[in-house]
């Protein structure tokens, strides 16, 4: 039986979001760039592809902002699982970023002490046989964008639409657009926002499987590249890429919508395997 090391997988994860532009993200960026016809907009898309082919050949990072690392781990029915695979995971993120010298932008609020302690991980407990990892380097130009509110059970799917993008509006060329949106819809305060960065996972070049979900996805995308923003902020086409959103059961009485915005260096890499045919170590 094949062994599977998670602290290496860990470490080669964090180093392959930093420096490779998921490809569903450079897909959709080179159609962008094939389809924009205004000169400015048109040049901030190609600088952005260079800047990734130059990351993925000289093997250093898309952005000086490496993120704050965050784990998704799914682990499958009939594998034992505890804090010490915890701790691989976190080790492994941790050399990841000293080795490579990626920039550590973890400190402890209120003070000037770094603390890179990349422990906001995931776990999820599955009813399948794989078992996956991703680790998702989420930058704060954009996080800071993040939007939730609460509404009202009955309110309607226009002022949804408005409050969402209206958040867009708000993040404007700060956020490092063109944009990947990621919207949670559900849950209570605090899960509608792990909604969206969930969403943010999906593959972003192909249809949401939830037909509905995937009509809303459409006329939000439209309507967001109709406010004009464009890449760098400098107009055109452009505002956003993608949108996807995520819904989940919630209570009578309220309806929490969660926004969560990627600038257009969306980074996250994953790993993973069927657990009958190897053991985590």
């Amino acid at each position: 039986m094949k062994k599977v090391d998670l602290e290496r997988v860990a470490y080669c994860l964090a180093v392959k979001a930093n420096v490779n532009l998921r490809k569903d993200c450079l897909y959709l960026l080179k159609k962008a760039y094939l389809q924009e016809k205004k000169p400015q907009p048109k040049e901030a898309l190609k600088i952005i592809l260079d800047n990734a082919y130059i990351a993925f050949q000289k093997k250093i990072p898309l952005c000086q902002d490496t993120g704050l690392p965050l784990v998704f781990v799914r682990v499958p029915k009939n594998m034992q699982w505890n804090n010490t695979y915890i701790e691989k995971i976190n080790k492994g993120i941790k050399n990841a970023y000293s080795r490579n010298c990626f920039r550590s932008s973890s400190i402890y609020p209120f003070s000037n002490k770094s603390m890179f302690n990349p422990k906001i991980i995931h776990v999820e407990f599955t009813k399948n046989r794989t078992f996956s990892l991703i680790v998702f380097p989420k930058g704060f130009g954009s996080e800071n964008k993040s939007t939730l509110r609460m509404f009202n059970p009955t309110v309607s799917t226009r002022k949804i639409f408005d409050f969402i993008v209206d958040s867009v509006k708000k993040a404007g060329p700060e956020a490092c657009p063109p944009f990947f949106i990621g919207i949670g819809i559900g849950g209570t305060s605090d899960y509608a926002l792990f909604l969206a960065k969930e969403a943010l996972l999906e593959r972003m070049d192909r249809p949401n499987r939830n037909k509905l979900l995937n009509l809303w996805e459409e006329e939000l995308l439209k309507r967001i590249n109709e406010i004009g923003i464009g890449p760098m902020g400098l107009g055109g086409k452009f505002t956003a890429l993608a949108v996807k959103i995520k819904m989940f059961t919630t209570h009578i009485a309220g309806l929490p919508i969660g926004v969560n915005i990627s600038c257009h260096a969306l980074r996250s890499a994953s790993f993973s395997v069927n657990i009958e045919k190897i053991k985590v170590v």
